[in-house]
């Protein structure tokens, strides 16, 4: 399993704020694993730290807002979208304002100083979200969707729509992360000439030039209202020209506008705090909807804390009950496990099919059958005991006792049928034998059991 990561040094940027035009200064600091990505607001009393998560999402005009308690940043998607791409889960940044700085308007920079300070391998592994079903967030209009559909692997489609003669319609796509640095991270964000007016008065883009973004220039004005424009940006004058980027630094890639959305996408859906693997299919979007996505999957975490763990029935597993009876000194009818399809350096993935023949339906109940809460407990604890012992040698010598069982809560009944699958992860490092684990129990998608345990192995044998 893929490990955590963060920044093998730390390193700083600065630049103008595209709102509030305030020079700003933001440093990339690494952080312990299972950190996550958190922001900290250095010019406020008590230095408070914001998570850059989803539920913290509380503005999503021309970018995105981030709030906590009193403390709020913006225009965080540019640097969030070169930290997911690189693979950096855990991080400290520490911001002297209350937005990151705009610096070209793309995540260049960003993903450059990544680059150059390399980054870290950790302890802990990576748990990604994997689409498992078709989702959908559309707007109230039906203009923009985002659909997230299974796939093995990650990958971004993206398109645009403007009512414009200069930029209509667009297409822009991401097959591997890998690709993000020399396909995606240098498109810059753009605005419309028409469009500038009402952003100032909205007190927005007050740091916005010709330097920072691309300014399209798609339907004609009288040149006095152009002076007017370029003086409340304070930027030099233009004599109206032909419709197009006006912008001082040509266009990168014809497509550039719809390259930047990509990027936009990336950076809002990284608040969900996991890599995706699946495919992400956006139409018309932006931070609102993006954002929309971004909490309906976050609230999916939340409630069930893990993903079910994939399981393929007819995959040969790991371990099958031949093997589980080898290294367990339990029998029928007393055996909980079936087979073992998964063990990593810190976890394990068991099954237990629940059969309607099992001999505790007899009395549990006969005209209701439901499988005991204690033994799906049992059942957790049994695929526990084979993790401790998948990390001593010779296995068959030794038993596992349990010293404790605590927080232990069933979220829905079991029944035959059912298919059971245990995950179960340790909480410290084994030490003189003894192992702290949690356990999961799904059903389907669905969390039905959980357990933290405490457990002893002892060479007996």
């Amino acid at each position: 399993m893929k490990k955590q990561q963060t920044l093998a040094s730390s390193f700083a940027l600065t630049g103008k704020g595209l709102h509030t035009g305030l020079n700003i200064e933001i440093n990339f600091h690494p952080a312990p694993a299972g950190t996550g990505r958190v922001i900290r607001r250095t010019d406020l009393e008590g230095m408070p730290e914001i998570p850059a998560l989803s539920e913290f999402v509380k503005g999503t005009e021309r970018g995105t807002v981030l709030i906590k308690g009193s403390a709020a940043v913006s225009t965080i998607e540019h640097a969030m979208a070169a930290l997911y791409a690189k693979g950096v889960d855990n991080c400290l940044i520490e911001v002297n304002a209350p937005e990151f700085p705009i610096l070209d308007g793309s995540a260049k920079h960003y993903i450059e100083a990544i680059e150059r300070v390399g980054l870290v391998e950790q302890e802990l592994p990576v748990e990604p979200y994997i689409v498992k079903q078709r989702q959908e967030v559309s707007s109230s209009d039906g203009r923009s969707r985002i659909i997230l559909l299974p796939d093995s692997k990650f990958g971004v489609d993206v398109h645009v729509s403007f009512d414009s003669p200069v930029l209509s319609n667009q297409f822009a796509s991401l097959e591997s992360l890998e690709d993000f640095d020399t396909e995606i991270s240098a498109s810059r964000t753009f605005v419309f000439v028409r469009e500038v007016e009402t952003l100032l008065e909205h007190n927005l883009i007050k740091g916005g030039d010709l330097d920072n973004a691309l300014v399209i220039y798609d339907q004609p004005m009288e040149q006095t209202q152009l002076d007017k424009i370029c003086d409340l940006m304070g930027v030099a004058r233009k004599v109206a020209p032909e419709l197009g980027y006006i912008n001082n630094s040509p266009i990168i890639f014809p497509n550039e506008p719809a390259r930047h959305k990509l990027l936009d996408v990336l950076g809002d859906l990284a608040l969900i705090g996991r890599p995706i693997v699946g495919r992400i299919i956006a139409f018309c979007p932006g931070h609102k909807i993006n954002n929309e996505m971004g909490l309906k999957i976050r609230k999916e975490i939340k409630l069930n804390e893990a993903q079910a763990p994939l399981y393929d029935p007819n995959a040969t597993p790991l371990l099958d009950v031949n093997q589980v009876r080898e290294r367990l000194p339990h029998r029928y009818p007393f055996l909980m496990v079936d087979k073992i399809i998964e063990i990593g350096a810190d976890y394990i993935v068991g099954v237990k099919s629940v059969s309607g023949n099992e001999p505790f339906f007899q009395g549990h109940f006969p005209s209701e059958p439901v499988m005991p809460g204690v033994l799906q407990v049992e059942a957790m604890a049994q695929v526990g005991g084979l993790l401790i012992l998948s990390q001593v040698e010779d296995p068959e010598r030794y038993s596992t006792y349990f010293m404790k069982i605590d927080n232990v809560k069933f979220r829905q009944k079991v029944v035959p049928g059912d298919t059971l699958v245990f995950k179960l992860r340790l909480i410290t490092e084994v030490r003189r034998g003894v192992a702290n684990m949690r356990g999961l129990a799904f059903v389907g998608e669905k969390l039905v059991c959980e357990a933290e345990f405490m457990a002893q192995v002892v060479k007996n044998k």
